[in-house]
């Protein structure tokens, strides 16, 4: 992507955004948008043809104000007033306090949270570095715990990269973004996290909702490993081979090693998955125990083929199991079997 795709959205042409555009932009359902524009008159201030929005550079300084507000807690028709009282002190003469001033913005130009909303816990932006522009707003959307925001943007991202280019370059780097924040926070962001991981799972399921598995195809079982409750990078594993029409079942977080063994037996895979996030959840002995099962009449016995995925088994090369670097690797892999 276009490094400077930002910076083009920062500053439009004299045209303005649409509103699809600016919600992508900052992280915001264009139904937020609306309502905002129709509720307390934070919206622009020219629409083409009389009828169809199109957001200015000030009208989206604007916005950037009514979501800072927001987020750092205080109800949107408080922050819609203080934000329509520092655009309407603009024109004030030199002697008297600057739109900055009077919408609270600090020296650094960025609005300063009320007195009312300064205690409040609200966790502060999210940092996704130099990632795609939809990153920037899902991070924000997931920040303020705007849920139809996060399903609108999951949505709009899987239609346009692709569920494999959606995951690695918009969703995961967000998902890490967060979870290296609440391990440096304490708990401040553990609800965002969690809200943005049950939206992800959701978008991922809702991809592959009604489709049936070809005829013949190999079957995958997919497991965390005892003791693993990261779910979502098998997940979205389990979507897009289901989205390629590879049969699959996933089991998902801290599946007993006797349970997992009952059920290889039971469905006779071509391939196993075991997912370890941790190298204390990554067990060698296990994966030998599964390369070990047969199933089959006599004479015509079959083994599934192992595979582990995940960061636990950096740098471990179990003897007999195939190591998955990747959704891209992983899917390559399992659709040879």
């Amino acid at each position: 992507m276009d490094p400077t795709g930002d910076l083009l959205l920062e500053t439009p042409a004299d045209g303005g955004l649409t509103t699809g555009a600016v919600a992508r932009l900052l992280g915001v359902a264009p139904t937020t948008l609306r309502s905002w524009d129709r509720r307390y008159g934070i919206g622009p201030a020219a629409r083409q043809d009389g009828r169809h929005r199109r957001w200015t550079g000030a009208d989206i300084a604007a916005l950037r104000n009514m979501c800072a507000l927001t987020s750092a807690g205080l109800p949107p028709a408080e922050a819609a007033r203080t934000v329509l009282a520092g655009t309407s002190g603009a024109g004030t003469s030199s002697t008297g306090p600057s739109r900055a001033e009077e919408s609270g913005a600090g020296a650094s130009g960025a609005p300063a949270a009320p007195r009312s909303a300064r205690a409040s816990r609200a966790p502060g932006p999210l940092p996704v570095g130099r990632a795609r522009q939809e990153c920037r707003g899902l991070a924000r959307a997931a920040v303020r715990l705007d849920a139809p925001a996060l399903d609108e943007l999951l949505t709009a991202v899987l239609d346009r990269y692709g569920l494999p280019a959606a995951w690695d370059e918009v969703m995961m780097p967000v998902l890490h973004a967060v979870g290296r924040k609440w391990e440096t926070a304490g708990e401040r962001y553990i609800e965002v996290e969690h809200l943005l991981s049950w939206h992800v799972s959701g978008a991922l399921r809702g991809v592959t909702a009604g489709r049936t598995p070809t005829p013949g195809a190999g079957l995958a079982l997919l497991a965390c490993a005892p003791g693993e409750t990261h779910t979502l990078a098998l997940e979205a594993l389990a979507a897009t081979l289901a989205q390629q029409g590879l049969p699959v079942r996933m089991f998902g977080a801290a599946v007993p090693a006797g349970a997992l063994e009952d059920a290889i037996r039971r469905t006779g895979p071509a391939a196993v998955v075991l997912w370890a996030q941790s190298r204390k959840t990554a067990s060698p002995a296990l994966v030998a125990r599964l390369d070990a099962i047969e199933w089959g009449v006599r004479g015509a016995r079959r083994r599934p083929v192992v595979c582990v995925a995940g960061p636990g088994w950096a740098g471990r090369q179990p003897p007999g199991a195939r190591h998955l670097s990747g959704l891209a690797d992983a899917v390559d892999t399992l659709a040879t079997l």
